[in-house]
């Protein structure tokens, strides 16, 4: 919100939310404003939280604990420096057209569709609260079978069964038939593991059953546990940090490296120091899929990409109001305009370094 007033806002802003309140708080410094309570009510609306689901956008408590930005962390960002130290992940691999590990693709595909059908009111006992985990066998690295599905989804007691405890085996059918299969149908086999609502059933959700905070779900966020996780959250940051815009960067190249046919899998790692514009370790590692050696890939791709934050938001073009699109369904693997980390334009250019 305040990105679209003032695109050089700086912001480092966390969310706290539990039965009954949302705390908003961190550091943000900007020439726009912005009402926070309504601002906090409209977005819980407007993902479903209403009165029949026990936590409602009109009755919470909303905290309002913001402050600006440390002048002894601004001075190193006007500078051009890095906004934090923190080392930074990228990855990308050929096991999806996205280039994308599978798993958390697949994950991330049945979430989508959890929401539409609830947004489409197709099946109207659905809540706002729900989740999903992909297992996949693989051999020699390449996936072959799916093992698992789990899909947990608040729902209404309407299609609680006679004893109260669990969903009727009606309203389970329903589920996989429209969104469980439309998404694996290809991938589930006769062995396949398909857990709905595992504890039996799910009507309390949201923050009337489990406290949420920014940053919890990282790995859910980025690549699904494949590889490691480097710096801290992205959401609720501005792209001077470089939790946010170098971990985009090292998406960005590694899925170009991908593209560029110089690996099979590749793993782009980003090192910065707090007011040091320029990065203080570069790393590529292909796990032994590159066609040219892991160093000449680095160092090639340190003469083709300016990789200080300036010339990162540059490049992503990130001073956009773009980022509520990012909190869900993860930041990586999106084929909208917006997640420009995710074009493949630098593909050409670098099959030179082949």
């Amino acid at each position: 919100e305040v990105i679209k007033q003032d695109p050089n806002s700086r912001v480092a802003c966390e969310t706290f939310v539990t039965v009954g309140l949302v705390i908003v708080g961190g550091e943000i410094t900007t020439t726009g404003y912005v009402n926070l309570s309504s601002l906090v009510r409209n977005l819980l609306k407007e993902i479903g939280y209403v009165h029949k689901f026990g936590f409602c956008y009109d009755t919470c408590a909303i905290v309002n604990t913001i402050g600006t930005q440390s002048p002894d962390i601004s001075r190193g960002v006007d500078i051009g420096g890095a906004g934090d130290q923190g080392s930074m992940v990228g990855y990308a691999c050929k096991e999806t057209p996205e280039l994308m590990p599978l798993p958390i693709m697949t994950a991330h595909k049945l979430v989508r569709k959890l929401t539409e059908i609830r947004k489409k009111n197709i099946l109207p006992y659905l809540g706002p609260d729900g989740k999903s985990q992909v297992t996949i066998e693989y051999e020699d690295n390449i996936p072959k079978r799916l093992d698992t599905v789990v899909l947990s989804f608040q729902h209404t007691e309407e299609i609680l069964d006679n004893t109260g405890k669990q969903i009727t085996e009606n309203s389970r059918q329903e589920v996989i038939e429209k969104i469980i299969k439309p998404i694996t149908r290809e991938m589930i086999d006769e062995n396949t593991k398909i857990l709905i609502n595992p504890t039996g059933k799910f009507l309390i959700g949201g923050p009337q059953s489990d406290t949420g905070m920014t940053g919890r779900k990282l790995i859910v966020d980025t690549y699904g546990g494949v590889v490691p996780h480097g710096g801290g959250a992205f959401s609720g940051k501005d792209p001077s940090k470089v939790d946010r815009s170098a971990s985009y960067m090292a998406r960005y190249i590694a899925k170009n490296i991908v593209k560029a046919g110089l690996a099979d899998r590749c793993l782009v790692n980003l090192s910065y120091a707090i007011g040091v514009p320029e990065p203080i370790r570069v790393m590529i590692d292909t796990y032994g899929t590159g066609k040219v050696d892991d160093d000449v890939i680095a160092q090639g791709m340190k003469r083709v990409f300016d990789l200080t934050p300036r010339g990162i938001i540059n490049k992503l073009n990130l001073l956009r109001p773009i980022y509520k699109q990012t909190s869900c369904y993860g930041h990586f693997g999106r084929e909208e305009q917006e997640f420009t980390w995710e074009n493949t334009d630098s593909a050409e250019m670098l099959k030179k370094l082949k």
